[in-house]
């Protein structure tokens, strides 16, 4: 019996570790959104980095009175989703947006709470890598030209 409970114990840890390891891999990497709100058209830009449980990375913001770049803070994943603030300078107000997620492939389901102004739910989409394809290889081009016919 103390065996079945020692292996069950080990599954569980597993488990939780591979769970990790997904979502470092799922999240890693660049994502875009776009969203309405209170302020009009939003565009986003989030390039998230993992390291065990911490998220870190920035955000780009674009929208009508300008753009913005800042760095995440309190980032985290776990297996319920993840967690970060963007913390805004707005004018002389420092404003905390908190987002709370769910990975679901090439998406994140965002909830983002401003302060104690406005809500917004939005998805983002992972942006995917081309890869590079090296170029086609280009004919040999000779050079021509009106040279007189040689005399015989």
């Amino acid at each position: 019996m103390k065996e079945i409970v020692h292996a069950l114990i080990f599954m569980a840890c597993v488990l939780t570790v591979v769970g990790m390891a997904n979502a470092q891999e799922n999240i890693t990497g660049k994502w875009k959104a776009e969203f309405d709100s209170q302020i009009g058209i939003q565009k986003y830009t989030y390039d998230f980095k993992v390291t065990g449980t911490n998220l870190t990375g920035k955000a780009i913001g674009i929208r009508e009175m300008g753009t913005n770049e800042v760095t995440l803070t309190e980032g985290t994943v776990g297996t319920n989703g993840i967690f970060f603030v963007e913390p805004l300078k707005f004018g002389d107000n420092e404003l905390r947006i908190e987002y709370t997620g769910k990975v679901s492939g090439d998406e994140i389901k965002f909830h983002r709470k401003v302060g104690d102004v406005a809500e917004e739910d939005f998805v983002a989409k992972r942006v995917k890598e081309v890869a590079a394809t090296p170029e086609a290889p280009q004919p040999e081009t000779k050079a021509y030209t009106n040279s007189p016919p040689a005399k015989p």
